[in-house]
């Protein structure tokens, strides 16, 4: 069994991809914009459920690879308020520069919730939220876990 993330970006998909590339390197494995899906059946539609509800460029579905980490993304499904409460994306670094390197990266434009130091439990340990309302955990832990 898998338990995988999906983040809805109301519309900032596609510059969140590219942050992300550029932050973390993630590489983005499939992207699929709504003009590319199929008609909708009526009731679908009538729902707001369907493609023609959503500007035909914007991502109807879109996966990227961060290290060993498939994240699935989309544009839709936030009703114009994007809500990212009550979860972070942790991410473990292999050593404290990188650590400090992926913490300003995503940083940039977010706010610093609990700036990066050493911690009882890690090497070096903190959370901060990017400029899409995602929060992340940044860590090295004490013990290798690889």
């Amino acid at each position: 069994m898998q338990v995988q993330s999906y983040l809805f970006f109301d519309g900032r998909c596609e510059e969140a991809l590219e942050f992300y590339q550029a932050a973390l390197g993630a590489e983005v494995t499939a992207l699929m914009r709504y003009k590319d899906a199929p008609p909708q059946p009526e009731p679908a539609a009538e729902q707001g459920c369907g493609p023609g509800q959503m500007d035909p460029e914007k991502i109807m579905h879109a996966n990227m690879q961060i290290g060993e980490t498939q994240i699935m993304a989309s544009d839709g499904m936030n009703g114009g308020k994007p809500d990212f409460k009550g979860f972070a994306l942790s991410i473990t670094a292999p050593n404290e520069n990188e650590a400090h390197r992926i913490f300003a990266a995503i940083g940039e434009g977010g706010q610093v919730q609990m700036p990066l130091g050493e911690t009882f439990f890690a090497r070096s340990f903190g959370m901060v939220t990017d400029r899409f309302g995602i929060s992340w955990m940044v860590i090295v832990p004490l013990l290798d876990i690889g």
